[in-house]
């Protein structure tokens, strides 16, 4: 499985090479699992769409291309924007953990930003930019930071502008009522 090539199109949308390099560099580390599971194992959250095999991967294609359509509405700079997209590309890229457990991990949008910093020295992102994506994707639930199943863990809600979007874009990315087709390829058919 060529995991970069799934998101050429998404990776793309990063202008800045080394932001771009450091994208290709964490796909490339994400757990073949993610590639292929739901995005939701019952349904209850997210769309027809994110069902079944590569449901994940679509989700957060779609997630992606919010932000990008968004875009032209929030004026972002062109390096928040490459780091926003790079949030959205890996936001779920851990949601069962590093190995693969049965269910989702809660504390997924830790996990991804302790991931992320663990393998800083991969990638070609100032210390700064690291820690904006951290702070992206570890709020990236919003108003969903508790679970009466693991009340220890409370995730960071979203406060600044850039962390705000890209939870709104995950958010927008599981309604139910929105149906994207996709082709053979799992690609947003435009």
């Amino acid at each position: 499985m060529e995991k970069i090539e799934l998101f050429k199109r998404e990776i793309n949308y990063i202008k800045d090479e080394n932001i771009r390099k450091s994208a290709e560099v964490m796909v490339s580390l994400l757990p073949d699992y993610f590639f292929h599971i739901p995005a939701s194992s019952t349904g209850k959250y997210h769309p027809e769409y994110t069902l079944g095999d590569a449901g994940l991967l679509r989700h957060v294609k779609v997630a992606v291309k919010m932000a990008v359509e968004l875009f032209g509405i929030y004026k972002f700079d062109d390096e928040t924007k490459d780091l926003i997209v790079m949030s959205l590309i890996i936001h779920d890229g851990l949601k069962k953990g590093i190995l693969e457990a049965r269910y989702t991990k809660f504390d997924h949008p830790i996990l991804i930003g302790k991931y992320l910093e663990e393998n800083k020295d991969k990638l070609f992102l100032s210390s700064e930019q690291v820690e904006h994506i951290v702070k992206m994707t570890s709020s990236h639930m919003g108003k969903w930071n508790t679970n009466d199943f693991e009340p220890g863990i409370i995730l960071p809600v979203p406060k600044t502008v850039e962390e705000k979007f890209v939870h709104m874009c995950d958010y927008l990315a599981s309604r139910k009522f929105i149906n994207v087709k996709f082709d053979d390829n799992n690609n947003i058919l435009e």
